[in-house]
Protein backbone atom coordinates (compact mmCIF):
# COMPACT_ATOMS: atom_id res chain seq x y z
CA UNK A 1 0.00 0.00 0.00
CA UNK A 2 0.98 3.57 -0.92
CA UNK A 3 1.75 5.60 1.71
CA UNK A 4 -1.24 7.97 2.68
CA UNK A 5 -1.37 11.65 0.48
CA UNK A 6 0.43 14.55 3.15
CA UNK A 7 -2.41 17.09 3.65
CA UNK A 8 0.12 19.75 2.78
CA UNK A 9 0.31 18.43 -0.97
CA UNK A 10 -1.14 20.94 -3.12
CA UNK A 11 -3.05 21.66 -6.33
CA UNK A 12 -4.67 19.19 -8.48
CA UNK A 13 -3.55 16.22 -5.82
CA UNK A 14 -5.39 17.42 -3.70
CA UNK A 15 -8.58 18.37 -5.23
CA UNK A 16 -8.62 15.15 -6.46
CA UNK A 17 -8.14 13.52 -2.91
CA UNK A 18 -10.22 15.57 -1.40
CA UNK A 19 -13.18 15.05 -4.02
CA UNK A 20 -13.12 11.45 -3.91
CA UNK A 21 -13.85 11.13 -0.51
CA UNK A 22 -17.84 11.20 -1.22
CA UNK A 23 -18.55 10.14 -4.62
CA UNK A 24 -21.77 11.60 -4.27
CA UNK A 25 -20.60 14.52 -4.41
CA UNK A 26 -17.29 14.92 -6.82
CA UNK A 27 -18.86 16.85 -9.41
CA UNK A 28 -19.95 19.71 -7.41
CA UNK A 29 -16.68 19.55 -5.33
CA UNK A 30 -14.53 19.48 -8.58
CA UNK A 31 -16.79 22.04 -9.66
CA UNK A 32 -16.26 24.49 -6.35
CA UNK A 33 -12.51 23.25 -6.23
CA UNK A 34 -11.74 24.26 -9.78
CA UNK A 35 -13.49 27.38 -9.82
CA UNK A 36 -10.45 29.45 -8.60
CA UNK A 37 -8.11 29.88 -12.29
CA UNK A 38 -5.32 29.27 -9.28
CA UNK A 39 -6.85 26.53 -8.00
CA UNK A 40 -4.25 23.87 -9.72
CA UNK A 41 -1.71 25.24 -7.27
CA UNK A 42 -3.77 25.77 -4.03
CA UNK A 43 -2.80 24.65 -0.67
CA UNK A 44 -5.50 23.20 1.76
CA UNK A 45 -6.36 26.79 3.01
CA UNK A 46 -6.68 28.39 -0.92
CA UNK A 47 -9.15 26.20 -1.17
CA UNK A 48 -11.01 25.74 1.96
CA UNK A 49 -11.22 29.99 0.66
CA UNK A 50 -12.69 28.80 -2.83
CA UNK A 51 -14.89 27.30 -1.41
CA UNK A 52 -15.94 30.20 0.96
CA UNK A 53 -15.98 32.42 -1.75
CA UNK A 54 -18.05 30.14 -3.77
CA UNK A 55 -21.06 29.70 -0.82
CA UNK A 56 -20.86 33.34 -0.11
CA UNK A 57 -21.56 34.07 -4.34
CA UNK A 58 -24.47 31.61 -3.81
CA UNK A 59 -25.88 33.48 -0.73
CA UNK A 60 -25.73 36.74 -2.76
CA UNK A 61 -27.70 35.00 -5.55
CA UNK A 62 -30.30 33.63 -3.19
CA UNK A 63 -30.31 37.27 -1.98
CA UNK A 64 -31.39 38.84 -5.15
CA UNK A 65 -33.76 35.90 -5.80
CA UNK A 66 -35.01 36.44 -2.58
CA UNK A 67 -35.35 40.68 -3.56
CA UNK A 68 -37.24 40.29 -6.86
CA UNK A 69 -39.96 37.73 -5.66
CA UNK A 70 -40.20 40.18 -2.69
CA UNK A 71 -41.65 42.64 -5.32
CA UNK A 72 -44.13 39.79 -7.22
CA UNK A 73 -47.80 41.76 -6.13
CA UNK A 74 -49.17 38.17 -7.06
CA UNK A 75 -47.83 36.39 -4.37
CA UNK A 76 -49.32 35.30 -0.78
CA UNK A 77 -48.78 37.93 1.89
CA UNK A 78 -47.81 35.08 3.84
CA UNK A 79 -45.44 34.44 1.26
CA UNK A 80 -44.13 37.91 0.77
CA UNK A 81 -43.28 38.30 3.96
CA UNK A 82 -41.48 35.20 4.76
CA UNK A 83 -39.34 36.46 2.29
CA UNK A 84 -38.56 39.73 3.51
CA UNK A 85 -37.84 37.49 6.76
CA UNK A 86 -35.78 35.43 4.91
CA UNK A 87 -33.70 38.50 3.10
CA UNK A 88 -32.51 39.39 6.82
CA UNK A 89 -31.60 36.43 7.68
CA UNK A 90 -29.73 35.62 4.31
CA UNK A 91 -27.75 39.18 4.92
CA UNK A 92 -26.30 38.10 8.31
CA UNK A 93 -25.28 34.75 6.29
CA UNK A 94 -23.38 36.68 4.19
CA UNK A 95 -21.93 39.13 6.82
CA UNK A 96 -21.35 35.52 8.48
CA UNK A 97 -19.22 33.81 5.75
CA UNK A 98 -17.19 37.48 5.55
CA UNK A 99 -16.30 36.73 9.05
CA UNK A 100 -16.00 33.31 7.78
CA UNK A 101 -13.09 34.00 5.11
CA UNK A 102 -11.59 36.89 7.49
CA UNK A 103 -11.21 34.02 10.20
CA UNK A 104 -9.55 31.49 7.43
CA UNK A 105 -7.03 33.80 6.48
CA UNK A 106 -6.75 35.22 10.43
CA UNK A 107 -6.05 30.97 11.04
CA UNK A 108 -8.50 31.16 13.34
CA UNK A 109 -10.19 28.09 12.29
CA UNK A 110 -12.39 27.47 15.50
CA UNK A 111 -13.63 31.29 14.96
CA UNK A 112 -14.37 30.13 11.36
CA UNK A 113 -16.45 26.96 12.45
CA UNK A 114 -18.61 29.21 14.54
CA UNK A 115 -19.27 31.79 11.91
CA UNK A 116 -20.06 28.32 9.04
CA UNK A 117 -22.77 27.16 11.69
CA UNK A 118 -24.19 30.60 12.07
CA UNK A 119 -24.95 31.00 8.33
CA UNK A 120 -25.87 27.74 8.09
CA UNK A 121 -27.98 28.64 11.35
CA UNK A 122 -29.26 31.91 9.24
CA UNK A 123 -29.90 29.59 5.72
CA UNK A 124 -32.45 27.17 8.13
CA UNK A 125 -34.24 29.97 9.24
CA UNK A 126 -34.61 31.79 5.83
CA UNK A 127 -35.78 28.30 4.58
CA UNK A 128 -38.41 27.68 7.69
CA UNK A 129 -39.90 31.38 6.78
CA UNK A 130 -40.80 30.84 3.86
CA UNK A 131 -43.98 28.16 3.41
CA UNK A 132 -43.14 24.87 1.42
CA UNK A 133 -40.20 23.41 0.42
CA UNK A 134 -40.38 22.91 -3.99
CA UNK A 135 -39.82 27.26 -4.08
CA UNK A 136 -36.73 28.03 -6.05
CA UNK A 137 -35.22 29.67 -2.87
CA UNK A 138 -35.56 25.91 -0.82
CA UNK A 139 -33.77 24.44 -3.42
CA UNK A 140 -30.67 27.67 -3.74
CA UNK A 141 -31.14 26.64 -0.02
CA UNK A 142 -29.90 22.87 -0.19
CA UNK A 143 -27.02 23.98 -2.65
CA UNK A 144 -25.85 26.72 -0.05
CA UNK A 145 -25.96 24.04 2.60
CA UNK A 146 -24.12 21.49 0.79
CA UNK A 147 -21.28 24.77 -0.33
CA UNK A 148 -21.04 25.79 3.33
CA UNK A 149 -20.94 21.91 4.90
CA UNK A 150 -18.10 21.20 2.29
CA UNK A 151 -16.22 24.69 3.44
CA UNK A 152 -16.88 23.33 7.39
CA UNK A 153 -15.16 20.00 6.48
CA UNK A 154 -12.19 22.06 4.60
CA UNK A 155 -12.11 24.14 7.27
CA UNK A 156 -11.49 21.17 10.04
CA UNK A 157 -8.91 19.72 7.90
CA UNK A 158 -7.17 23.04 8.76
CA UNK A 159 -7.75 22.24 12.25
CA UNK A 160 -4.65 21.85 14.63
CA UNK A 161 -5.35 18.68 16.51
CA UNK A 162 -8.13 18.24 13.57
CA UNK A 163 -5.72 15.70 11.93
CA UNK A 164 -5.27 18.12 8.85
CA UNK A 165 -2.18 19.90 9.52
CA UNK A 166 -0.42 16.35 9.57
CA UNK A 167 -1.26 13.45 7.53
CA UNK A 168 -4.48 11.33 6.13
CA UNK A 169 -4.98 8.36 8.50
CA UNK A 170 -3.31 5.50 6.24
CA UNK A 171 -5.72 2.72 7.61
CA UNK A 172 -8.93 5.00 6.38
CA UNK A 173 -7.88 7.95 3.94
CA UNK A 174 -11.80 9.22 4.01
CA UNK A 175 -11.07 10.39 7.52
CA UNK A 176 -8.39 12.30 8.97
CA UNK A 177 -6.19 11.36 12.28
CA UNK A 178 -7.35 12.26 15.64
CA UNK A 179 -11.00 12.28 14.45
CA UNK A 180 -10.30 15.40 11.96
CA UNK A 181 -12.53 16.55 9.31
CA UNK A 182 -15.56 14.01 8.44
CA UNK A 183 -16.68 12.54 4.77
CA UNK A 184 -17.86 15.64 3.22
CA UNK A 185 -21.58 14.17 2.77
CA UNK A 186 -23.64 17.12 0.68
CA UNK A 187 -26.86 14.91 1.73
CA UNK A 188 -26.00 15.36 5.61
CA UNK A 189 -25.45 18.97 6.59
CA UNK A 190 -24.86 17.84 10.41
CA UNK A 191 -22.25 16.13 9.62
Amino acid sequence: MDPPPNINKAGNDLINFICSIDPKSKDLCLKVLTSDPLSHQATLQDLTLVSLKVAAANASGILTECKTLIDDPNLDPAFQQGLADCKETLLDAEGQLEDTIAATLANKEHDAQIWLQAALAAIDTCDASIPGDDDILSQQAVIFRQLCNFAITLNKALTPGGGGANKFNSNNPNNLQGGGAPKFNANNPNF
